[in-house]
């Protein structure tokens, strides 16, 4: 794993039983109820959630003058239903093409290629989710959209 410095790792206990939040990883419409920064919703998921599939997200943001996208692409690692999810992140356009950071405004040595670990364990009915994103530093806007996130995340899994 990188330096400390390059790698935000989050853990959250989640009121929901381990399926449930595999789920909330593994299926389109559900990543869409939750995922990104609070304020930016998931207009588009596309998910092979096979290890060497591919996925495609849409971050979209409402504002007055237009709204604003962010794409990100990546391909599925390693996949042990329930616990264990790996996969990398890029920021792309529209058409899936991978934009250097830079291109985005984001310091020179930025990683083009990311890595997101999760890991799912059950305790009784609640499940302890751990996040590991290589490459984003922690205390990073990346690391606070994570966090973001799974506040969202708590608040879909508390009203299902």
């Amino acid at each position: 794993m990188a330096d400390a410095q390059d790698w935000v790792k989050i853990e959250r206990r989640f009121d929901a039983p381990i399926d449930k939040v595999w789920a909330m990883w593994t299926e389109a419409a559900l990543f869409q109820s939750w995922y990104g920064p609070m304020g930016m919703t998931v207009p588009t998921a596309e998910m092979d959630v096979t290890v060497g599939g591919t996925r495609k997200i849409c971050m979209e943001m409402q504002r007055p003058d237009g709204n604003m996208q962010m794409w990100f692409t990546g391909v599925y690692k390693e996949i042990s239903q329930p616990s264990r999810l790996v996969y990398t992140e890029a920021m792309c356009d529209a058409d899936g093409v991978i934009i250097p950071p830079q291109k985005m405004g984001m310091p020179e040595g930025t990683p083009e290629v990311t890595e997101v670990i999760v890991t799912l364990q059950a305790e009784g009915d609640q499940t302890v989710m751990t996040m590991v994103h290589v490459g984003v530093p922690d205390g990073s806007p990346g690391a606070g959209g994570w966090g973001q996130a799974f506040d969202k995340l708590a608040e879909v899994l508390s009203a299902a």
